[in-house]
């Protein structure tokens, strides 16, 4: 992928979650590094929102793709709308965890980025042609200096497919008092803790952000977090049961903070998904 290259990123999503701040930090990188990036959102959106807050390029979500060397969808949507119209190769994302529904827009792609082994597996366990997945991991930034807290934190979030009750239940059994988050990024340089239950993930790019910070997580043993935490090491993986979760807040250490840290840095930053990206768009553009 010689020279600059012209990508469109496109992204549907109503809320600000892990795909989004992918989306932006990776549109962000591929401009750092000379290309030409443009976003696609939803009018009004988070995301739309914060790029402008940062300065970066974006317009609202449209069903044209012209003047574009590639697009990329980030969302299930938003693969729809560019397996019917776009006239130059696709990259689709794939972050989640359940199984795969529509296979003939997988399939107008021309490379799925899977975001954890797991999501690979599922894709190939699909039908879907090896050759055409790519596992990206998330990237997150590295904060100068380590949490210093005394928070146990909980993810605010009304998806059903997320434990939250559940991780607070745990707390309440194990008599430890936690506060629900709505902003991570605001609330993890003060956290001890951060609890991250899920009933369906496909990486869990929370969990990313916490080790980032130096706070051990205690997380389902689900979908790709099995990839991000070596258990008893790095984080404490749990089955969803409220006595599961009780009995990981009495056996969390300090030590695993410094551990996910360190991991992070070295497989997980922003860097190396911006990467790890530009490989897979050289992938797609050299046979085209």
């Amino acid at each position: 992928m010689a020279g600059k290259v012209r990508i469109l990123h496109l992204d549907s999503g109503r809320e600000m979650r892990g795909g989004q701040w992918q989306a932006l930090r990776l549109h962000r990188g591929l401009l750092e590094a000379g290309h030409a990036s443009m976003l696609m959102a939803r009018a009004g959106s988070p995301l739309m929102l914060a790029a402008r807050q940062a300065g970066l390029p974006i317009e609202r979500l449209r069903f044209s793709f012209s003047g574009c060397d590639l697009v990329h969808a980030h969302d299930s949507r938003t693969h729809t709308m560019a397996a019917l119209g776009a006239g130059c190769p696709l990259v689709v994302s794939r972050r989640v965890a359940f199984p795969v529904q529509s296979l003939w827009k997988y399939r107008r792609a021309d490379l799925i980025l899977a975001v954890s082994e797991f999501v690979a597996r599922q894709l190939v366990e699909a039908g879907i042609d090896q050759n055409r997945v790519r596992v990206v991991y998330d990237g997150v930034p590295i904060p100068k200096e380590p949490a210093h807290g005394d928070l146990v934190l909980i993810p605010e979030t009304a998806d059903p497919a997320k434990g939250m009750a559940l991780a607070e239940e745990g707390a309440r059994l194990a008599g430890v008092a936690v506060r629900r988050s709505r902003d991570l990024e605001a609330d993890l340089p003060h956290a001890k803790t951060l609890i991250y239950i899920s009933h369906s993930e496909g990486l869990g790019s929370g969990i990313l952000l916490a080790m980032a910070h130096g706070v051990p997580v205690i997380a389902s043993r689900v979908g790709g977090i099995p990839e991000l935490i070596e258990d008893g090491k790095t984080g404490l993986l749990v089955e969803n049961e409220a006595s599961s979760i009780a009995a990981a807040l009495g056996r969390v250490e300090g030590f695993m903070g410094i551990a996910a840290r360190e991991r992070v840095i070295e497989r997980f930053p922003e860097a190396r998904m911006v990467a790890g990206t530009i490989a897979a768009y050289q992938q797609v553009l050299s046979h085209d």
